[in-house]
């Protein structure tokens, strides 16, 4: 499994820990649904302005985003 895909299942994982879709992820973490679902799919390299509102919608820091992917 490469980083991409790690990165797309800590996401999906997290998201559904705090119960919510990923439209309504997407539409608060002001990220276009249609990445959303490319990235949770290991299908985007994702910017680091991305992984900032991800990391924030999550209500976590980015290297705490990143400690849960390397535990994948």
């Amino acid at each position: 499994m490469n980083l991409q895909q790690k990165l797309g299942l800590t996401i999906i994982k997290l998201r559904k820990e705090i119960g919510l879709s990923q439209e309504k992820f997407a539409l608060e973490a002001d990220i276009d649904r249609r990445y959303m679902s490319d990235l949770e799919n290991g299908r985007r390299n994702p910017s680091l302005e991305i992984i900032e509102k991800i990391a924030k919608r999550l209500g976590i820091s980015i290297s705490e985003l990143f400690c849960e992917v390397e535990r994948m």
